[in-house]
């Protein structure tokens, strides 16, 4: 769980990536699950859809490939981002 901590953190140095992760993820995951309950399947999919597209725009804005990216490209051999040019700065590198 520390590695993992230490990872989010590292790939989230940017304000604006913070900001758009803190609107995004609970847009994502609490109410598009909320709107399931109430079977409002419009307003879920919106949300789902919506959450996660703030969220990739907070990676572009970090300058580094969103997590989903990242396990497609390495599972396609592909180059990817893993942490932006922030990340270097951080005082978590090991």
């Amino acid at each position: 769980m520390a590695r993992f901590i230490r990872n989010y953190i590292q790939r989230h140095q940017h304000r604006g990536n913070q900001l758009l992760h803190a609107v995004g993820v609970p847009l994502t995951f609490v109410v598009s699950a909320i709107c399931l309950i109430r079977e409002q399947w419009l307003w879920a999919a919106g949300a789902f859809v919506g959450g996660y597209l703030l969220q990739f725009i907070g990676h572009a804005i970090e300058g580094n490939d969103a997590g989903e990216v990242v396990l497609v490209k390495k599972l396609l051999g592909k180059p990817y981002v893993e942490f932006g040019p922030l990340s270097k700065e951080s005082k978590f590198d090991e």
